[in-house]
């Protein structure tokens, strides 16, 4: 049968879709290599975003918990942010005692498409309660500057 890509939220949750579960045939025992969705997959995972705006900034929030402010990057330019980072589990439990495994450890990374421009060198980044916060300053162009012409 032929794999497919799970989303990012059945990878976050660890859901499984009910259309591809195999059930066993009664009596079968139980594979290892049946139990395939709490295997840790090498992709990074998608951060879900908010995205809005105020009258002079762009603000993108996302869920960070876990993460340790140094662990984060932001890459800034005028029309793109990234958001990319490791949530490392720091536990060391096998895999058979286990229950219930819904969250997700690993590399995550996100980028999103501006609706305006910004300046990439006024931004404030705070994390609290492990919600980022980003706000980014709207490029005005509308703003004028008059500059003075010295004589030398």
């Amino acid at each position: 049968m032929e794999q497919k890509k799970r989303s990012f939220f059945e990878r976050l949750t660890g859901s499984v879709n009910v259309e591809e579960i195999d059930e066993p045939k009664r009596g079968a025992s139980k594979d290892k290599k049946g139990a395939n969705w709490m295997e840790e997959e090498n992709e990074e995972a998608e951060l879900a975003v908010d995205v809005y705006q105020t009258g002079t900034e762009i603000v993108i929030q996302t869920m960070v918990a876990g993460v340790r402010p140094e662990d984060l990057e932001l890459t800034i330019a005028r029309d793109i942010v990234t958001i990319s980072g490791k949530r490392e589990e720091s536990r060391n439990i096998d895999e058979e005692d286990y229950f219930t495994k819904e969250l997700y450890w690993g590399k995550f990374s996100r980028s999103i498409s501006l609706p305006q421009e910004v300046e990439p060198e006024e931004v404030e980044a705070t994390e609290k309660h492990g919600l980022l916060t980003i706000k980014l300053q709207k490029v005005d162009k509308g703003k004028k500057n008059s500059v003075k012409v010295k004589s030398l």
